[in-house]
């Protein structure tokens, strides 16, 4: 049976033979320690990967799209003019500690995602200046990450107004060949996380010398 994980989104098999027939019971997952309930009592069990030919399951941002409007997924409630704002997605306490402190210093006013999903509410209802994902942020499989995939679907015309930035310990600082692969605007690898306030400051300034001439074009044929 393929189960998976609501909280963290991680997905593990359990063998047929080990799972229970005609009743309701939990796994905890092994990943997050969350409790899942899979209900066997009927023919098809929830938990159970669906059968060929069965509608493809909704993606994650299709799924956040559309649920229902509720003001207290709003990560703002109000900012002056001119605030930047960051969103950051990194499950080690440690880690997050240290990007937090240097977006803060540079004047960013962050929030921090619970989950996938939290992230996605949070970005639903607010265009972050800048996006900090780690590729393993709830998932098993770095290149099916959710939030980098709704990122990509985004209109060009809002995707160039978000600096987005990749935490990896596959890929090395600033690879320019990932940079594109992955369509992230930095890159910076768990060794070299101390740096990463240098490392940001200097890209942020790269992206907007890129984009200055572009910009200003656009507001001066008032297509912004």
């Amino acid at each position: 049976m393929d189960v998976a994980c609501e909280k963290c989104q991680a997905k593990f098999k359990i063998p047929d033979e080990k799972v229970p027939k005609g009743q309701v019971f939990a796994v905890a997952c092994p990943k997050c320690k969350n409790k899942i309930s899979i209900d066997t009592r009927s023919e098809a069990p929830r938990a159970a990967a669906k059968p060929a030919g069965a509608p493809a399951a909704k993606s994650m941002a299709e799924d956040v799209s559309s649920s229902s409007y509720d003001a207290a997924e709003k990560p703002f409630d109000f900012l002056e003019e001119g605030v930047e704002t960051a969103l950051l997605c990194e499950q080690d306490p440690d880690v997050r500690m240290r990007i937090k402190e240097a977006a803060e210093s540079m004047g960013y006013h962050v929030r921090e995602a619970k989950s996938p999903i939290d992230a996605l509410k949070q970005m639903r209802f607010h265009d972050f200046d800048l996006v900090v994902v780690n590729e393993m942020f709830g998932t098993d499989n770095p290149d099916e990450n959710g939030i980098l995939k709704s990122l990509e679907r985004l209109p060009m015309s809002t995707r160039r107004n978000i600096f987005v930035a990749l935490v990896t310990e596959r890929f090395r600082t600033q690879d320019n060949m990932e940079l594109f692969n992955k369509s992230v605007n930095m890159i910076v690898n768990r060794d070299n996380i101390d740096e990463f306030g240098k490392i940001l400051k200097r890209s942020v300034a790269e992206n907007s010398q890129f984009y200055r001439v572009f910009k200003e074009v656009l507001i001066k044929t008032g297509r912004t």
